[in-house]
C-alpha cells in the first residue's frame, strides 16, 4: 500500500503538528533536517508529509494528490469546497475579528471600507448582518490600512492582540473562533478509511 500523503500547512501549524506527532511516538526524523526537500517520509514511511502554503493544502486535498490536509479553519472558510472536515485538532487557536480604531463602527451613512486578506469571510459576515461594505484585498500587514486611511476597519486573525494594541487598534467584533482542522479527500475516505482514522486518532491525542 502506498503511504498516506499529508499536506501540512507551513509555519505555526507545522510546528504544533510535528510536536504532537513526536509526543505520540511517531517517527519524524526527516522533518528535523528538512533542507530543500519537498517530501518527508514519517512513521516508518507509512505516511508522507508535504509542507505547503495554507491555501495549497485545500488544492492538493481536493484534487486527490494528497489524502489528508492539516490546515486552519480560516483557510477552509475562505477557500474550501469539496472534502471532508473530520476533526478539530484543538491547537493553532485564534479569532477572526473586525478591528479598527475605537469607534461606533456602524455610525453614519457612508459605506464602510474593510481591508482584509479574507474577502469571502468578510463579505459573508457583513451580508449576514445586512450591512453593505466595500472589501479591499490586502496581502501584507493589514493593520497598516487603517493607519494610512485606506479603510474604516479590518478583518483579520487575532491571536494575542498585541499587534493591534501597538498600532492603536482594538477588536470591535469577534466573528468566529479558529483552530487547526483535519480534512480528507472524499475518495480517499472511502478507499483508505481505516488508515485515515488511525492517523487522525494519533493526531487528536493531546498527552
Amino acid at each position: 500500500m502506498n503511504p498516506l500523503k499529508i499536506a501540512l500547512t507551513k509555519g505555526r501549524i507545522e510546528t504544533q503538528t510535528i510536536d504532537r506527532l513526536e509526543k505520540q511516538g511517531v517517527e519524524i526524523e526527516s522533518l528535523k533536517d528538512k533542507g530543500r526537500k519537498l517530501v518527508f517520509p514519517i512513521n516508518n514511511n507509512k505516511n508522507q508529509i508535504m509542507l505547503v502554503k495554507s491555501y495549497d493544502v485545500i488544492t492538493y486535498v481536493e484534487h486527490g494528490v494528497c489524502d489528508i490536509g492539516i490546515v486552519g479553519k480560516d483557510t477552509i472558510m475562505e477557500y474550501g469546497h469539496s472534502f471532508y472536515e473530520i476533526a478539530d485538532l484543538d491547537f493553532g487557536k485564534c479569532r477572526m475579528a473586525l478591528a479598527g480604531y475605537p469607534q461606533n463602527f456602524y455610525e453614519g451613512y457612508e459605506k464602510k471600507k474593510i481591508a482584509t486578506k479574507f474577502e469571502k469571510i468578510t463579505k459573508e459576515y457583513f451580508a449576514s448582518k445586512m450591512v453593505d461594505v466595500e472589501v479591499i484585498k490586502i496581502e501584507g500587514s493589514v493593520e497598516l490600512a487603517p493607519i494610512l486611511g485606506l479603510c474604516d476597519g479590518i478583518v483579520d486573525l487575532v491571536e494575542t492582540g498585541s499587534t493591534l494594541k501597538e498600532n492603536g487598534l482594538i477588536i470591535l467584533e469577534e466573528i468566529c473562533s479558529i483552530s487547526t482542522r483535519l480534512i480528507v479527500n472524499i475518495a480517499s475516505m472511502k478507499l483508505r478509511k481505516n488508515e485515515i482514522e488511525q492517523f487522525a486518532e494519533i493526531l487528536m491525542k493531546k498527552d
